[in-house]
Formats: C-alpha cells, structure tokens, sequence
C-alpha cells in the first residue's frame, strides 16, 4: 500500500469509477468498513477486468495510506 502515497493514483468512488472505466487502474483498493452500495460497482468491474483488489481494514487506513485529508471508500494505482 506504501504506493499509494507516491504512485499516480485516483481517490475516491467517483474518480475509482472513471479511471476503471478507462482501463486505467492496475490495483484496486477498498475500504472494509465502506458501505457496500458505495464501492459494489467499483468491485464489480475490477473483476470483471482481472484487476487486483485489495481489502483495506478502514476507510481511514486508506486516507493514510493515500496520504488524505478525508476518508475515503475507495483508491486506484492508475497506469
């Protein structure tokens, strides 16, 4: 997860969505606690394209680890 603090990467469902529709992302990462109406698409097309998706404990372990002021549900390394 340590790239996501340096790596071209989006934050958030909205910019998560995008860039997998673009094929764009080579990770995807998701908040645990995230409502899962939020993040379920997201999930779905990563799969759907064989992206790796890793499970984060907490939407704020994955504001720290994007280095954000905010928590957030969801984040991509983007190509």
């Amino acid at each position: 997860m340590h790239r996501l603090k340096n790596g071209s990467k989006v934050v958030g469902t909205k910019q998560t969505l995008r860039a997998l529709e673009k094929n764009t992302v080579e990770v995807l990462y998701v908040a645990e606690d995230a409502q899962q109406q939020v993040v379920i698409r997201a999930v779905e097309l990563a799969k759907s394209q064989q992206i790796p998706i890793v499970y984060v404990e907490s939407m704020e372990s994955l504001k720290n680890a994007c280095d954000i002021e905010v928590k957030t549900a969801t984040a991509a390394l983007i190509k």
